[in-house]
This record gives structure tokens, C-alpha cells and sequence, in this order.
């Protein structure tokens, strides 16, 4: 008998230990010792990072087969951990002034982050469903938080019952998978389909089932109606990192589990990831033009850009995943800084989420409306900023790919949504001002700056993340 070599999973087994070390903080201080936690907690994030760049770019499978460690993995975990850490950093604040600063909130984030990177690291079908649900149960809690607001625990519970659904297909279509292959394991069902065996109507059918289940963790159409409550519902920290990480985990998996055991099935799998693409974006589009409320005007852009890094997926091709891999990088930071903004949204009488109270901003707090038309910009789309850059990878990889109608469509639907996001810049610049808001704090001012020069300046310095997104893309593909 081999023993599995734990140092692969050296990442992960520090932040289970660590959880379990800040839970115990917690357990015998209390909530005083919340800010200790959060800080310990963005530590905790930090050294698995360094522990994840520590063992290189070797591939290596351990854990008879359950577990693969590689570049795309080191590439996405260290986007989910960096996306938790900013989470954690942005919530402190808000939090401490809210009331909320219990110290379960950072725990529950690093649990969460703990399942992303299994789901990420998953080489088999039982692997992925164990980081799927690790994450979704600290996330149900995590939407509940606001125990005192009948709105947060309403969304927490839409997303509860709609998520244990969602779980529900998709291990439906892991069992149906496994019945007619007769393994669940990544290489062995890659190895089944590349002998030239033809896939059967159970089999599709279990395929069909899978990409519903991982659909609903992107809030992709037809499976996105939590999004927009939850968004709205939840504290606006929380709803700040269901935005950027598990989003992030979640197209990591898509592109590892299409991409490695079915890429042999392109032509059978392609067509429902183009349908889904296709209405995510269209709905995106459109369903956030009327919408009052920045948070869920937020939720339906979301849901707009799963669709738009769908379009790599759909590629079937190196190119495309190395196009979804940038995509999702600068959405990240666009996500970020944007609820950092959306986060300093605060008057007197406490936090606003209306759009028409950013009526003349630029005038009361000229940098903060500033770094926020930046951010409209590039996720309209808007050259020469980052979230451009990130639209013509994936528009060119599905051109390269002979899906010229689905680039069309993305180009058509990114001018729609190009409305509603220069619309809060005229709000902003143009519209007679309304209450100013208070001071943002550092915190908020920091990550909203270095978010900004990042997406303002990406044109002159993209060589890191486009070298990382090859290497990484390169990996699945071998």
C-alpha cells in the first residue's frame, strides 16, 4: 500500500488546521477577539499562498487519485485566496459599525476558502462533490448571518433550499455518470472516452445533470434566481465575497471537469454550455437596466459575466480556458474594488444601496466617484481598462473556434449592458448632488485605489497574468 504524500496538500491541511485553531480562539475569548481572528485569518490566507508557490508548477496526484496538485490549481487557488483575504479585510469595518463583528464570520470565509481549494485540486467526481459541499454549507451560514434582519435570513434560506436542490442534480449526475462508466475517477473516464467508446443517452443525461449543479455555484441562467436576492439580502461584505471567490472555484471546476475527463465529449457537452452562456449573458444584459439597487444591479452583472467567461469554456480550446483564466482574474479585482466603493456608500443615518444617492458624488467625494466610473467602465467593457482586455481573449478564442454567432452575441449584449453602468457615471458626474456620504475609511480607500490602478494600467504590464493563465490553461490541455 502507498501512502498518500500529504505535503501536496500542504496548503490545505494548514487552513483546516488553522480554522480549527481560530475556532478554539473564539470558543474561549469570544467575540472580543473577532479583529484578532479576522487579521490571523487573512494571515492564515497569506501562508498558504506562499505555501502554494513553494511547491512549484509539478504536477502530482495523491490520495489514490482523489487529489491532483498543478498549475492551473496553484493559478486558481491562489485567486480564490487572495479574493478571501480582501473579503475579510473589507468586512472588518463594516462589521465593527454594524454590530456585526462576531468572531465566527472569518472562520466560516477561511472554511469556505478551505472547500474552493479541494474543489479546485478535485480528480474525481467524489473529491469535487466534498469541496463543493464544505464550501456551500459555510456559505449558507455565511448569507444568514444577520440573524436580527428578516431580509438576510429570507435570502439565506432561498439560497439554502435552492443550493441543497442544486446538490441534489448534481450528485444525481455523478451517480448516473458513475453507472454507466463504472468509475468517477478524472483519468480513468479521460483514458474511457479518448479509446474511442461512445458516450451513451445515460450518460448525457448524467452530463446534463452535472452542469446544472455546477451552474447553479456560478449563478449561471437557467439556474441563477438566488443570485439577485441573496446580493440584496446579505450584509454587503458577504455579498462582496460570493462575488469574487467562490465564483472563482467554481469556473475553476467547470474548466477541470469538462476540460480533463470529457474533453472527449466537446460536441456533446459544447451546445448546453453555449445555450447557458447565451441566456446568461442576454439576461444580464437586461435584467439589470431597471434596477434601483447597486448590490442587485451587481447580482444580474454577475450573472452577465459567468456568461461572458462561459464563451472560453464553450471554445473547447487551450486558448479559450487561458481566455476564461484572465477574464476571471481582472473580474475579480473589477468586483473588489467595486464593493469597496459600494461598501463607503454610508450617510448619516447609515449604509445606502440606492443608486440615485450617488447623485453627484463627484463633487462630495471626488476620488471615490473617480475609481467607481473606472470600474463601470471596464466592466462595460471600455478600452483601454483591464475588463476590455479580458472580453477580446474570450471573443477571440471563440472566433479562433468557429463559434463566431456566440462571440456576436456577447459583443451585442456587452453594449446593452454598456447602459447601465454609464448610466451610474452620469448619475455620478452629471445629476444635482444629493447627500453627501461619509468619509471612507483607509481600508476601503486602499483597495479601491490598488484595484484601480491595477484595472486603469493593466494595458502597460499584462505580460505576469497572461504568461500565468498559459502556463496554467497548458496544464489541462497536456
Amino acid at each position: 500500500m502507498v501512502l498518500p504524500d500529504f505535503s501536496i496538500a500542504l496548503p490545505e491541511i494548514f487552513l483546516a488546521c488553522a480554522a480549527m485553531a481560530l475556532l478554539m480562539i473564539g470558543a474561549f475569548r469570544g467575540n472580543k477577539s473577532t479583529s484578532l481572528i479576522s487579521w490571523l485569518s487573512v494571515l492564515s490566507f497569506i501562508i498558504a499562498g506562499l505555501l502554494l508557490q513553494y511547491k512549484g508548477q509539478e504536477t502530482f496526484v495523491t490520495f489514490g487519485g482523489l487529489y491532483r496538485d498543478d498549475a492551473f490549481g496553484v493559478f486558481m487557488k491562489t485567486l480564490c485566496l487572495g479574493a478571501s483575504a480582501l473579503a475579510i479585510i473589507m468586512s472588518m469595518d463594516f462589521n465593527r459599525r454594524e454590530k456585526l463583528a462576531r468572531f465566527e464570520f472569518p472562520i466560516l470565509i477561511v472554511i469556505a476558502t478551505l472547500g474552493m481549494m479541494v474543489m479546485i485540486s478535485a480528480n474525481d467526481l467524489m473529491s469535487m462533490y466534498l469541496g463543493i459541499e464544505l464550501m456551500s454549507l459555510s456559505l449558507y451560514v455565511t448569507a444568514a448571518f444577520r440573524r436580527d434582519s428578516v431580509r438576510s435570513t429570507e435570502a439565506g434560506l432561498k439560497y439554502f433550499v435552492l443550493g441543497a436542490l442544486s446538490s441534489g442534480m448534481l450528485l444525481y449526475g455523478v451517480s448516473l455518470i458513475y453507472g454507466f462508466t463504472g468509475t468517477t475517477n478524472f483519468d480513468v473516464l479521460a483514458k474511457t472516452f479518448s479509446d474511442g467508446e461512445a458516450p451513451g443517452i445515460g450518460l448525457l443525461i448524467g452530463l446534463v445533470f452535472l452542469v446544472a449543479g455546477l451552474a447553479f455555484k456560478v449563478s449561471a441562467v437557467p439556474f441563477h434566481m438566488w443570485a439577485p436576492d441573496v446580493y440584496e439580502g446579505v450584509p454587503t461584505p458577504v455579498t462582496a465575497f460570493f462575488a469574487a471567490a467562490p465564483k472563482v472555484a467554481a469556473i475553476a471546476l467547470f474548466l477541470r471537469v469538462f476540460v480533463t475527463p470529457f474533453g472527449e465529449l466537446v460536441e456533446q457537452w459544447q451546445q448546453i454550455i453555449v445555450f447557458i452562456s447565451i441566456a446568461s449573458m442576454i439576461l444580464g444584459a437586461f435584467a439589470a437596466i431597471n434596477q434601483k439597487n447597486i448590490k442587485r444591479l451587481m447580482a444580474y452583472s454577475s450573472i452577465g459575466h459567468i456568461g461572458y467567461a462561459l464563451v472560453g469554456l464553450a471554445a473547447g480550446t487551450e486558448e479559450g480556458v487561458r481566455g476564461v483564466l484572465i477574464y476571471m482574474s481582472i473580474y475579480v479585482v473589477m468586483n473588489i474594488g467595486t464593493f469597496a466603493c459600494i461598501l463607503s456608500m454610508r450617510q448619516r443615518d447609515g449604509m445606502v444601496e440606492d443608486i440615485s444617492e450617488l447623485a453627484g458624488l463627484s463633487k462630495s467625494r471626488p476620488w471615490m466617484a473617480f475609481f467607481l466610473m473606472i470600474f463601470m467602465f471596464s466592466l462595460a467593457g471600455i478600452p483601454p481598462l483591464a475588463g476590455f482586455f479580458g472580453k477580446f481573449y474570450i471573443f477571440v478564442a471563440a472566433i479562433n473556434a468557429g463559434l463566431i454567432p456566440l462571440a456576436v452575441i456577447g459583443l451585442v449584449t456587452s453594449v446593452v449592458g454598456a447602459y447601465y453602468y454609464i448610466r451610474i457615471v452620469k448619475i455620478m458626474y452629471f445629476d444635482d448632488a444629493a447627500e453627501g456620504f461619509e468619509p471612507a475609511s483607509r481600508t476601503q480607500s486602499v483597495i479601491m485605489s490598488l484595484s484601480g490602478i491595477f484595472v486603469a494600467f493593466f494595458v502597460i504590464f499584462p505580460a505576469p497574468l497572461l504568461d500565468g493563465a498559459q502556463a496554467a490553461a497548458a496544464v489541462l490541455f497536456s
